[in-house]
Protein backbone atom coordinates (compact mmCIF):
# COMPACT_ATOMS: atom_id res chain seq x y z
CA UNK A 1 0.00 0.00 0.00
CA UNK A 2 2.83 2.35 0.92
CA UNK A 3 4.60 1.46 -2.03
CA UNK A 4 1.76 2.30 -4.45
CA UNK A 5 1.20 5.47 -2.91
CA UNK A 6 4.62 6.38 -3.00
CA UNK A 7 4.68 5.74 -6.91
CA UNK A 8 1.41 7.03 -7.82
CA UNK A 9 1.74 10.21 -5.20
CA UNK A 10 5.64 10.81 -5.85
CA UNK A 11 6.10 10.82 -2.11
CA UNK A 12 8.56 9.28 0.20
CA UNK A 13 7.62 6.38 2.27
CA UNK A 14 8.31 8.56 5.40
CA UNK A 15 6.00 10.67 4.49
CA UNK A 16 3.41 7.85 3.51
CA UNK A 17 3.76 6.12 6.55
CA UNK A 18 3.00 9.55 8.26
CA UNK A 19 -0.10 10.05 6.60
CA UNK A 20 -1.53 6.60 7.38
CA UNK A 21 -1.13 7.01 10.96
CA UNK A 22 -3.09 9.56 10.70
CA UNK A 23 -5.93 7.96 8.89
CA UNK A 24 -5.54 5.40 11.76
CA UNK A 25 -5.87 7.90 14.29
CA UNK A 26 -9.18 9.76 12.92
CA UNK A 27 -11.01 6.01 12.27
CA UNK A 28 -10.25 4.90 15.86
CA UNK A 29 -11.48 8.43 17.49
CA UNK A 30 -15.46 7.98 16.38
CA UNK A 31 -15.20 4.31 17.27
CA UNK A 32 -14.38 5.05 20.97
CA UNK A 33 -16.24 7.87 21.64
CA UNK A 34 -19.47 5.60 20.40
CA UNK A 35 -18.43 2.89 22.53
CA UNK A 36 -18.20 6.04 25.95
CA UNK A 37 -21.63 7.16 24.80
CA UNK A 38 -23.20 3.49 24.86
CA UNK A 39 -21.29 2.91 28.58
CA UNK A 40 -22.80 6.01 29.90
CA UNK A 41 -26.38 5.65 28.31
CA UNK A 42 -26.32 2.13 29.99
CA UNK A 43 -25.35 3.78 33.22
CA UNK A 44 -27.97 6.49 33.41
CA UNK A 45 -30.76 3.69 32.47
CA UNK A 46 -29.78 1.75 35.19
CA UNK A 47 -29.24 4.31 37.74
CA UNK A 48 -33.48 5.60 36.79
CA UNK A 49 -34.58 1.96 36.89
CA UNK A 50 -33.02 1.82 40.59
CA UNK A 51 -34.36 5.62 41.52
CA UNK A 52 -37.76 4.55 40.23
CA UNK A 53 -37.61 1.36 41.82
CA UNK A 54 -36.80 2.90 45.20
CA UNK A 55 -39.45 5.71 45.01
CA UNK A 56 -42.02 2.86 44.41
CA UNK A 57 -41.40 0.87 47.40
CA UNK A 58 -40.91 3.71 49.27
CA UNK A 59 -44.32 4.99 48.06
CA UNK A 60 -45.78 1.51 48.58
CA UNK A 61 -44.68 1.30 51.95
CA UNK A 62 -46.09 4.29 53.05
CA UNK A 63 -49.40 3.19 51.84
CA UNK A 64 -49.43 0.19 53.89
CA UNK A 65 -47.84 1.73 57.05
CA UNK A 66 -50.68 4.64 56.71
CA UNK A 67 -53.51 1.94 55.87
CA UNK A 68 -52.55 -0.06 58.84
CA UNK A 69 -52.55 3.08 61.42
CA UNK A 70 -55.61 4.52 59.39
CA UNK A 71 -57.68 1.21 59.99
CA UNK A 72 -56.67 0.56 63.53
CA UNK A 73 -58.39 3.39 64.13
CA UNK A 74 -61.59 3.68 62.08
CA UNK A 75 -61.98 -0.07 62.95
CA UNK A 76 -64.46 0.64 65.48
CA UNK A 77 -66.66 2.44 63.03
CA UNK A 78 -66.50 0.19 60.76
CA UNK A 79 -68.41 -2.52 63.45
CA UNK A 80 -70.82 0.17 64.77
CA UNK A 81 -72.33 0.58 61.35
CA UNK A 82 -72.05 -3.26 60.33
CA UNK A 83 -74.22 -3.60 63.56
CA UNK A 84 -76.41 -0.18 62.48
CA UNK A 85 -76.90 -2.35 59.18
CA UNK A 86 -78.04 -5.34 60.48
CA UNK A 87 -80.14 -3.34 63.44
CA UNK A 88 -81.90 -1.44 60.32
CA UNK A 89 -82.50 -5.07 57.95
CA UNK A 90 -84.01 -6.99 61.07
CA UNK A 91 -86.38 -3.52 61.74
CA UNK A 92 -87.42 -3.09 58.00
CA UNK A 93 -87.61 -6.78 57.38
CA UNK A 94 -91.17 -6.97 56.49
CA UNK A 95 -90.89 -3.35 54.06
CA UNK A 96 -87.48 -4.86 52.63
CA UNK A 97 -89.56 -8.16 52.70
CA UNK A 98 -92.50 -6.27 50.77
CA UNK A 99 -90.76 -4.69 47.98
CA UNK A 100 -89.10 -7.52 47.12
CA UNK A 101 -92.24 -9.41 46.54
CA UNK A 102 -93.88 -6.39 44.27
CA UNK A 103 -90.51 -6.86 42.39
CA UNK A 104 -91.22 -10.92 42.43
CA UNK A 105 -95.01 -10.36 41.51
CA UNK A 106 -93.40 -7.39 38.44
CA UNK A 107 -91.05 -9.92 37.28
CA UNK A 108 -92.61 -14.06 37.50
CA UNK A 109 -95.93 -12.46 37.22
CA UNK A 110 -97.55 -15.75 39.46
CA UNK A 111 -101.10 -13.67 38.95
CA UNK A 112 -102.57 -9.90 37.35
CA UNK A 113 -105.01 -7.75 38.16
CA UNK A 114 -108.61 -10.00 37.38
CA UNK A 115 -107.59 -12.65 38.73
CA UNK A 116 -108.89 -15.38 41.31
CA UNK A 117 -106.32 -15.99 44.14
CA UNK A 118 -106.46 -17.88 47.34
CA UNK A 119 -103.52 -16.86 49.78
CA UNK A 120 -103.94 -19.01 53.12
CA UNK A 121 -107.08 -18.72 54.59
CA UNK A 122 -107.89 -15.95 52.06
CA UNK A 123 -109.50 -15.65 48.68
CA UNK A 124 -110.46 -12.80 46.39
CA UNK A 125 -110.43 -11.75 43.03
CA UNK A 126 -107.09 -9.00 42.68
CA UNK A 127 -108.10 -5.64 42.17
CA UNK A 128 -104.84 -3.98 42.91
CA UNK A 129 -101.17 -4.42 42.56
CA UNK A 130 -99.57 -1.71 44.99
CA UNK A 131 -95.10 -1.21 46.00
CA UNK A 132 -96.22 -3.00 49.88
CA UNK A 133 -99.62 -4.74 49.55
CA UNK A 134 -101.75 -5.59 47.02
CA UNK A 135 -105.71 -6.11 47.85
CA UNK A 136 -108.48 -8.59 46.98
CA UNK A 137 -112.29 -8.38 46.32
CA UNK A 138 -113.34 -11.03 48.95
CA UNK A 139 -114.67 -14.07 48.13
CA UNK A 140 -116.48 -16.40 50.19
CA UNK A 141 -115.49 -20.34 51.09
CA UNK A 142 -116.87 -22.58 48.75
CA UNK A 143 -119.85 -23.86 51.05
CA UNK A 144 -121.19 -20.08 50.91
CA UNK A 145 -120.76 -20.16 47.01
CA UNK A 146 -118.11 -18.72 46.31
CA UNK A 147 -119.20 -15.36 45.91
CA UNK A 148 -118.16 -11.47 46.43
CA UNK A 149 -118.92 -10.42 49.96
CA UNK A 150 -117.73 -7.19 49.77
CA UNK A 151 -115.18 -6.66 51.28
CA UNK A 152 -111.66 -5.86 50.09
CA UNK A 153 -108.36 -7.38 51.62
CA UNK A 154 -104.88 -5.70 51.66
CA UNK A 155 -102.15 -8.04 51.81
CA UNK A 156 -99.10 -7.24 52.53
CA UNK A 157 -96.82 -8.95 49.37
CA UNK A 158 -93.82 -10.79 51.56
CA UNK A 159 -96.86 -12.78 51.97
CA UNK A 160 -95.85 -14.40 48.56
CA UNK A 161 -92.67 -15.99 50.38
CA UNK A 162 -94.05 -17.64 53.06
CA UNK A 163 -97.41 -18.88 51.74
CA UNK A 164 -98.71 -21.12 49.14
CA UNK A 165 -100.66 -19.36 46.53
CA UNK A 166 -103.07 -20.48 44.54
CA UNK A 167 -104.45 -19.17 41.42
CA UNK A 168 -107.68 -19.97 40.05
CA UNK A 169 -107.50 -18.65 36.67
CA UNK A 170 -104.23 -18.13 35.35
CA UNK A 171 -103.48 -19.92 32.46
CA UNK A 172 -106.38 -22.20 31.97
CA UNK A 173 -109.39 -20.11 33.30
CA UNK A 174 -111.60 -23.18 33.80
CA UNK A 175 -112.06 -25.45 37.03
CA UNK A 176 -113.35 -28.87 37.36
CA UNK A 177 -116.34 -28.62 40.10
CA UNK A 178 -118.10 -31.93 41.33
CA UNK A 179 -121.44 -32.62 42.70
CA UNK A 180 -122.07 -35.96 44.59
CA UNK A 181 -125.44 -37.15 44.30
CA UNK A 182 -126.33 -40.37 46.20
CA UNK A 183 -129.54 -42.64 45.32
CA UNK A 184 -130.67 -45.78 47.61
CA UNK A 185 -129.13 -49.56 46.60
CA UNK A 186 -132.18 -50.23 45.30
CA UNK A 187 -132.83 -47.71 43.02
CA UNK A 188 -131.36 -48.51 39.39
CA UNK A 189 -128.41 -46.72 39.39
CA UNK A 190 -127.00 -47.61 35.89
CA UNK A 191 -130.11 -45.62 34.44
CA UNK A 192 -129.49 -42.49 37.45
CA UNK A 193 -125.60 -42.50 35.91
CA UNK A 194 -126.75 -42.11 32.15
CA UNK A 195 -129.50 -39.36 32.98
CA UNK A 196 -126.69 -37.56 35.07
CA UNK A 197 -124.00 -37.93 32.40
CA UNK A 198 -126.85 -36.46 29.90
CA UNK A 199 -127.36 -33.56 31.94
CA UNK A 200 -123.50 -32.68 32.35
CA UNK A 201 -122.87 -33.15 28.31
CA UNK A 202 -126.36 -30.36 28.28
CA UNK A 203 -124.56 -28.08 30.24
CA UNK A 204 -120.86 -28.41 30.23
CA UNK A 205 -120.16 -29.19 26.54
CA UNK A 206 -119.65 -25.78 25.54
CA UNK A 207 -117.02 -25.04 28.25
CA UNK A 208 -115.31 -28.47 27.20
CA UNK A 209 -114.88 -27.49 23.92
CA UNK A 210 -113.15 -24.39 25.04
CA UNK A 211 -111.29 -25.67 28.13
CA UNK A 212 -109.61 -28.65 25.36
CA UNK A 213 -108.35 -25.76 23.44
CA UNK A 214 -107.04 -23.95 26.78
CA UNK A 215 -105.60 -26.45 28.07
CA UNK A 216 -103.52 -27.06 24.64
CA UNK A 217 -102.28 -23.59 25.33
CA UNK A 218 -101.78 -24.13 28.47
CA UNK A 219 -99.08 -26.48 28.09
CA UNK A 220 -97.05 -24.81 26.06
CA UNK A 221 -96.15 -22.68 28.94
CA UNK A 222 -96.70 -25.35 32.15
CA UNK A 223 -95.87 -28.68 32.22
CA UNK A 224 -99.28 -29.86 32.22
CA UNK A 225 -100.52 -33.29 31.06
CA UNK A 226 -103.29 -33.33 28.71
CA UNK A 227 -106.72 -34.83 29.93
CA UNK A 228 -109.70 -34.98 29.26
CA UNK A 229 -112.26 -31.87 29.58
CA UNK A 230 -115.16 -34.03 29.11
CA UNK A 231 -117.54 -34.45 32.12
CA UNK A 232 -117.92 -37.14 33.67
CA UNK A 233 -120.16 -39.39 36.36
CA UNK A 234 -118.08 -41.64 38.42
CA UNK A 235 -119.79 -44.48 40.95
CA UNK A 236 -118.77 -45.02 44.44
CA UNK A 237 -120.24 -47.10 46.88
CA UNK A 238 -121.53 -45.31 50.07
CA UNK A 239 -122.74 -46.36 53.72
CA UNK A 240 -126.20 -45.22 52.73
CA UNK A 241 -126.61 -45.88 49.04
CA UNK A 242 -124.95 -45.87 45.35
CA UNK A 243 -122.74 -42.28 45.55
CA UNK A 244 -122.76 -40.76 41.60
CA UNK A 245 -120.79 -37.69 41.28
CA UNK A 246 -120.64 -35.71 38.49
CA UNK A 247 -117.09 -33.81 37.28
CA UNK A 248 -117.79 -30.94 34.87
CA UNK A 249 -115.46 -27.99 33.78
CA UNK A 250 -116.99 -24.84 34.26
CA UNK A 251 -115.27 -20.85 34.46
CA UNK A 252 -114.26 -20.27 38.43
CA UNK A 253 -116.02 -17.36 38.63
CA UNK A 254 -119.60 -19.38 37.36
CA UNK A 255 -119.17 -22.63 39.68
CA UNK A 256 -122.33 -21.17 41.94
CA UNK A 257 -124.46 -20.77 39.02
CA UNK A 258 -123.72 -23.87 37.14
CA UNK A 259 -124.40 -25.87 40.08
CA UNK A 260 -127.49 -24.88 40.25
CA UNK A 261 -128.40 -25.45 36.82
CA UNK A 262 -127.34 -29.06 36.88
CA UNK A 263 -129.09 -29.46 40.50
CA UNK A 264 -132.31 -28.23 39.19
CA UNK A 265 -132.17 -30.26 36.08
CA UNK A 266 -131.62 -33.32 38.21
CA UNK A 267 -134.24 -32.56 40.57
CA UNK A 268 -136.54 -32.51 37.34
CA UNK A 269 -135.10 -35.13 35.46
CA UNK A 270 -135.08 -38.25 38.34
CA UNK A 271 -138.69 -37.03 39.98
CA UNK A 272 -140.59 -38.86 37.36
CA UNK A 273 -138.57 -41.81 37.77
CA UNK A 274 -139.91 -44.48 39.69
CA UNK A 275 -137.15 -46.97 40.33
CA UNK A 276 -135.01 -44.18 41.02
CA UNK A 277 -134.78 -42.44 44.30
CA UNK A 278 -132.63 -40.24 46.38
CA UNK A 279 -130.86 -41.78 49.70
CA UNK A 280 -130.66 -39.54 53.04
CA UNK A 281 -129.41 -40.26 56.20
CA UNK A 282 -132.13 -42.14 57.54
CA UNK A 283 -132.63 -44.16 61.38
CA UNK A 284 -133.92 -47.96 60.03
CA UNK A 285 -134.92 -50.87 62.25
CA UNK A 286 -134.01 -53.97 60.49
CA UNK A 287 -135.80 -57.35 61.65
CA UNK A 288 -133.19 -60.69 60.93
CA UNK A 289 -136.10 -62.97 61.70
CA UNK A 290 -138.48 -60.93 58.51
CA UNK A 291 -136.16 -59.73 56.40
CA UNK A 292 -133.00 -61.37 56.93
CA UNK A 293 -131.46 -63.90 54.23
CA UNK A 294 -132.22 -67.28 56.42
CA UNK A 295 -135.94 -66.03 55.56
CA UNK A 296 -135.83 -65.89 52.39
CA UNK A 297 -133.89 -68.76 52.12
CA UNK A 298 -136.72 -71.05 53.79
CA UNK A 299 -134.29 -71.38 56.81
CA UNK A 300 -136.03 -70.69 59.83
CA UNK A 301 -134.20 -69.26 62.59
CA UNK A 302 -134.44 -70.47 66.69
CA UNK A 303 -137.02 -68.28 68.86
CA UNK A 304 -134.88 -65.86 70.76
CA UNK A 305 -136.00 -67.14 73.95
CA UNK A 306 -135.92 -70.83 73.30
CA UNK A 307 -131.81 -69.92 72.43
CA UNK A 308 -131.99 -68.02 75.89
CA UNK A 309 -133.12 -71.14 78.11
Amino acid sequence: MAGWSARELGLRDCQVAHHCGHARRATRAPLGLAALHDAQDRRYGRRYRWRKAITYSLALAGVIIIGATWLEGVRSLIIYFGLLSAGIAIALRDPILNWFGWVYVGWRRPFTTGDRVALADLKGDVIDIGVSTFSLLEVKDLTEGEQVSGRIIHVPNGKLFTEPLINYTQGFDLVWNEIPITVTFESDWRKAKSILLEIAHQHADTEASIGAQRLREATRRFFIREDSTEPAVYTRLASNGVQLTLRYPCRARKRRFTEQAIAESVLERLAPEQDVEFAYTTTRIYRQNEEGKAVSSGYSLPDERSSQT
